[in-house]
């Protein structure tokens, strides 16, 4: 049987990360990467079962989700689902990644949330978002910052070599499944928010969108 590795990357999140682990080794080997933290976070995350691999200093996300997949790779893993560890992304939700992933084995399926049910701010950036990297890739994607995603094992060693360290990775995975002509999917998931204020400033967040889209364009087009 094949292994498909629940990916787990995480900062300063001792006091949620437990239960994640938790409920996703209900389907799934779990691997956390600890993106430098200062608190419990691998502590946390080893107690509940996880293989935890360390990144220090703090890279960011980017950064950690690469370091997961050459784990992966170096495991034999087929692919790896990813998934925040906020609680954010339901591991009960697991099954339908895997399900889709063996129905026509997409390289990459992506967790496509309900805009609807966001905050404002939130709603109106992944909306925008979504408007303008589809007319730069010239595909419609319905939800391009979901982090909660299955991975294949060809696209991830593609990306080893990627610089992107924030969300831009994962729009930049998304242009790259696309220019090497992979299959893409996508399935509905839940759209969980704990209550907290949205760090988003949709200004700053839509420009630096904008270069993440020009560079997603350069990237479809091969250049």
């Amino acid at each position: 049987m094949e292994t498909i590795l629940a990916l787990i990357p995480g900062y300063q999140e001792g006091p949620r990360i437990a239960p994640v682990v938790a409920a996703a080794r209900v389907h799934l080997p779990v691997v956390v990467v600890d993106d430098g933290s200062t608190d419990d976070t691998a502590e946390q995350a080893e107690t509940a079962g996880a293989t935890v691999l360390r990144q220090v200093p703090n890279a960011g996300k980017g950064a950690a989700l690469r370091m997961g997949f050459r784990y992966a790779l170096d495991q034999g893993a087929a692919a790896v689902v990813t998934l925040d560890a906020d609680g954010q992304h339901d591991p009960a939700e697991i099954p339908s990644f895997l399900a889709a992933f063996e129905a026509s084995r997409p390289e990459l399926i992506v967790g496509r949330r309900d805009f609807s049910s966001m905050p404002a701010v939130r709603r109106l950036s992944n909306t925008l978002g979504g408007w303008v990297f589809s007319a730069a890739v010239g595909r419609h994607v319905p939800d391009n910052q979901s982090g909660y995603r299955l991975i294949g094992r060809q696209l991830m060693a593609t990306l080893l070599d990627s610089d992107e360290s924030g969300f831009e990775f994962e729009v930049e995975m998304i242009a790259r499944c696309i220019a090497l002509g992979l299959p893409i999917a996508d399935v509905p998931i839940r759209t969980i928010y704990g209550g907290e204020p949205s760090h988003i400033r949709p200004w700053r967040h839509f420009t630096e969108f904008m270069r993440v889209s020009r560079d997603a364009r350069r990237i479809v087009r091969g250049g």
